[in-house]
């Protein structure tokens, strides 16, 4: 018998106090179960965590961070900038759409139709750039999920669109054996869009109030009617504190500093939406733009998605074989998940597996990056692994899409650069780990500290070819130097032939990868002296390849 046959059934045949009991055990049987296993929702029981071998060994993955944000084309976090009055995106807004009170981050969903997306195309590219996981954004701070969520009428099936994008990823990294990820950011959609509330201060909208506060009734005759546009901005609640300045919401990013605390429907819905997205796409990595969990620790629904994710990953595969983010986690929380440094490195190797997450321009897609050549080159991108990986750790790097599902002809330069550095020289990269010290060079002497949750990105100096980035795999280990040596070719200091990182051992043989002839070197008290050939085969970053020294 169908649900709605049943209820029918029902409401004939009982008092209308049970029958409200009824539907509330039927809505209660439709919430996803927390997986049984191992762990517990936890810290105590996450401790168990250990990071899989497959992505210590993959070292690099691509991030496709796209939604409806990206449709305007003028940068990340636009559905919050187009509410704050007199910002760049607010004034974009209001010449390309018009007044906020008028046409609002809502509309923009319905701007947004990915008629040119093909992921297969975009993820074979990122497979020849040598990437070995994916990643896809689920849901922004703009609370829009891009799958076919039960829980949040708002999502990319139904409007925009009106495809499953995290469908067509999840089958594009499947058929491509890519192991899958999903990023998700939608627990902070209650403070972060407090600014749909306000109201221009000044000029001949003063006082007419944005469309943060329009209920379902509102939509009578809209392209939206029939939706509530509370679930999607969920702003039927008191603002924060520090509401007003722009500047809070990071302060309030751990739900302290006079954050207005969500309320358990929002929260619970945000558990469901993130259980069903695990439970139907089977991702392989989840990300979390989080301090620690989502909206820990005013709830524990975050420890209650880790849990599940790791006890699905068990039964699915016979061992834990899922990678778990968050960040700014204490030295406990590190053991628990896997810690993701945002637009920065650490500068030291760490213990534990760990990841930096970046960008080439800017998180959303913008189109002042490409008009004006801003990008991060190949060249960047190369060192920035190499450091990172040096120091035990992962490089995801967000290749912004453009609102039609493509990326742009600058972007693909750069991916295809990235592509013919990793197709000579990735032995250096994969299945590699850290030696007794990460590197050598001046970039070390002048390297930034992190700030909050990462943010040490290009704070310190350039790297030259004098910087040095050590990898080791078996008896091999790599030298990768950040550019071209020239004729001065290259000094290694660390192994020197009295080098205490050498414990006595004498290097036997040293080669260049991508270079077929012999090199002329020498191993003296001063360093591993390397004469360079007159052929280069990088620019980039040069790999030497080094033999006895760790055997």
């Amino acid at each position: 018998m169908r649900r709605r046959d049943l209820l029918k059934g029902m409401a004939a045949a009982v008092p209308a106090f049970y029958l409200s009991k009824a539907f509330s055990a039927l809505a209660d049987n439709r919430a996803p179960r927390i997986a049984d296993g191992p762990f517990k929702p936890d810290w105590e029981s996450l401790k168990q965590y250990a990071v899989p071998d497959w992505f210590r060994d993959a070292k690099f993955g691509l991030w496709a961070h796209w939604g409806p944000q990206c449709q305007p084309e003028r940068g990340d976090w636009y559905a919050r900038g187009m509410y704050q009055e007199g910002s760049d995106q607010y004034s974009y807004h209001i010449e390309k759409y018009g007044h906020p009170s008028k046409f609002g981050f809502k509309d923009v969903i319905n701007e947004w139709k990915a008629e040119n997306w093909q992921p297969g195309e975009l993820l074979d590219l990122y497979k020849r750039a040598g990437a070995k996981y994916f990643m896809a954004l689920a849901n922004h701070h703009d609370g829009f999920d891009l799958y076919n969520s039960t829980y949040q009428s708002w999502n990319s099936t139904k409007m925009g669109p009106k495809k499953d994008l995290i469908g067509g990823w999840a089958k594009a990294a499947k058929e491509r054996g890519l192991p899958f990820g999903v990023t998700v950011h939608a627990a902070h959609t209650w403070t972060w869009l407090e600014v749909a509330q306000r109201a221009d201060k000044a000029g001949p909208m003063k006082g007419v109030p944005y469309d943060g506060k329009l209920t379902k009734a509102d939509g009578a005759g809209k392209w939206w009617s029939g939706y509530d546009p509370q679930e999607l901005y969920a702003q039927n609640h008191e603002l924060s504190k520090d509401s007003l300045d722009d500047h809070a919401i990071h302060r309030e990013w751990n739900w302290g500093n006079g954050a207005s605390v969500p309320s358990k429907a929002y929260c619970d819905k945000f558990l469901n939406r993130t259980i069903e997205l695990i439970d139907k796409y089977g991702p392989d990595l989840i990300y979390f733009d989080d301090t620690a969990l989502p909206l820990w620790p005013v709830n524990d629904a975050g420890l209650k998605i880790a849990a599940h994710m790791y006890n699905t990953s068990i039964k699915k595969h016979g061992k834990l074989n899922a990678a778990l983010f968050g960040k700014i986690l204490d030295e406990q929380q590190r053991k628990c998940m896997i810690w993701d440094i945002e637009r920065g490195q650490s500068n030291q190797i760490e213990p534990e597996p760990w990841q930096t997450d970046t960008c080439i321009g800017g998180w959303h897609y913008d189109r002042r990056i490409f008009d004006n050549k801003g990008y991060k080159s190949a060249k960047t991108v190369i060192h920035t692994l190499a450091d990172v990986v040096s120091k035990n750790g992962n490089l995801l790097l967000n290749i912004p899409v453009k609102g039609d599902g493509t990326i742009d002809s600058e972007e693909r330069k750069i991916v295809e650069g990235i592509a013919a550095w990793m197709q000579v020289n990735s032995q250096s990269i994969y299945g590699t780990r850290p030696w007794t010290v990460f590197g050598e060079g001046p970039a070390i002497e002048s390297a930034a500290p992190l700030s909050a949750q990462g943010f040490n990105e290009g704070k310190g100096k350039p790297f030259t070819a004098d910087d040095i980035r050590f990898t080791k795999k078996g008896n091999t280990l790599y030298a990768l130097a950040l550019g071209w040596p020239g004729e001065k070719g290259s000094v290694i200091k660390a192994l020197a032939s009295a080098s205490p990182q050498l414990s006595g051992k004498k290097i036997s043989d040293v080669s260049m990868v991508g270079y077929p002839g012999k090199l002329t070197w020498e191993q003296t008290g001063e360093g591993l002296k390397i004469k360079t050939p007159a052929t280069k085969p990088d620019e980039i970053a040069v790999v030497y390849k080094i033999e006895g020294a760790i055997g």
